[in-house]
């Protein structure tokens, strides 16, 4: 048995390392936008700005949907098989529905969200593996949907997507998106009952239960978020790119949770938030700036993110949680 002498000095180091993680993402932002302005101060024109803000607006709208599942302590592999699913969605429907394709295209999310959702909870199959299972019948549904090549959008098609394209004073339209949707998910999660709830069953899903809460109704709702936002996220590369894939975001299922862990959101549930996510997403975009101005590869970027995902992960991690499996 351990000394009272034993367990105080882990305590006091257990104190100052969580104070540390809640410091630490703020502080890698400062120092990585510090070191990029130093070493090319050209990143910081006014337009590179808006379109590092921008870039970085669609991988936090995609990261904030899956911050709602790992929240409790699940995970969302299924996200860019979502977004790329919304795309062609919104680029086949747009000549036929015009504007009502956007919405069209979130519903489909919001519908595969639930999928996910009810399967990981009525068949009691690990998320990890239900949305790794679902992301492949979505990524066929695309296929089949765009018959296996991306879909263009027609002239017509671009002007009922354009408001996504557009500018207000200045700023591009899809950050105030992405502001709207990390205002809508603060509220969420601070001001509802699913948002209080969802931090306590990620920090013991078994007491929650206890207590009558119905855990498995906020692990649907979850899902149904992360289905959402990870649609929302599709809708707007596709007005970007003024094209819908089956692949469009194949390369952003690693960044997207990146930014999740990276920001302070336990992997393990019950810590973290969608404003910790965006500090996340910030960071990984300026790490993605740097490499490019540096020349490394798009795909060996993705090594870089598959580094700094495990460091992430062992700084955030609870340890105590490791052998449940959810």
């Amino acid at each position: 048995m351990d000394s009272v002498s034993d367990i105080r000095p882990r305590k006091a180091t257990a104190a100052i390392l969580h104070r540390l993680s809640l410091f630490a993402p703020g502080l890698i932002l400062v120092v990585l936008i510090a070191v990029i302005g130093l070493v090319t101060p050209e990143v910081f024109s006014f337009d590179t700005l808006i379109v590092v803000l921008a870039d970085t607006a669609v991988l936090f709208v995609l990261a904030a949907g899956v911050t709602f599942v790992i929240m409790l302590g699940g995970i969302d592999l299924s996200i860019q098989a979502v977004a790329s699913l919304a795309s062609v969605v919104v680029a086949a429907l747009v000549g036929l529905l015009g504007f009502w394709s956007v919405p069209a295209a979130v519903l489909v999310g919001a519908l595969a969200g639930l999928t996910s959702g009810l399967i990981h909870v009525v068949l009691r199959i690990p998320s990890f593996i239900a949305t790794l299972a679902t992301s492949g019948v979505y990524v066929a549904a695309a296929l089949i949907l765009s018959g296996g090549r991306a879909v263009t959008l027609t002239q017509a098609g671009r002007a009922d997507v354009e408001w996504i394209r557009a500018t207000v004073l200045g700023i591009p339209a899809v950050i105030l998106v992405g502001a709207a949707v990390a205002v809508a998910s603060f509220f969420v999660q601070r001001y509802t009952a699913f948002g209080r709830f969802s931090t306590a069953i990620g920090a013991g899903e078994e007491a929650t239960w206890a207590s009558g809460v119905k855990v498995d109704k906020h692990k649907v709702i979850a899902f149904v978020l992360s289905g959402t936002f990870a649609a929302l996220a599709g809708v707007m590369l596709t007005a970007r790119m003024s094209s819908g894939s089956p692949e469009l975001a194949n390369q952003l299922l690693l960044p997207a949770i990146a930014s999740v862990i990276v920001g302070g959101t336990a992997i393990t549930g019950g810590v973290g938030s969608v404003g910790r996510t965006l500090i996340g997403a910030l960071i990984v975009s300026l790490v993605r700036i740097g490499m490019t101005f540096v020349g490394v590869d798009i795909f060996a970027q993705q090594i870089v993110f598959g580094v700094i995902l495990i460091l992430a992960v062992v700084v955030t991690i609870d340890r105590g949680k490791i052998p449940i499996v959810k």
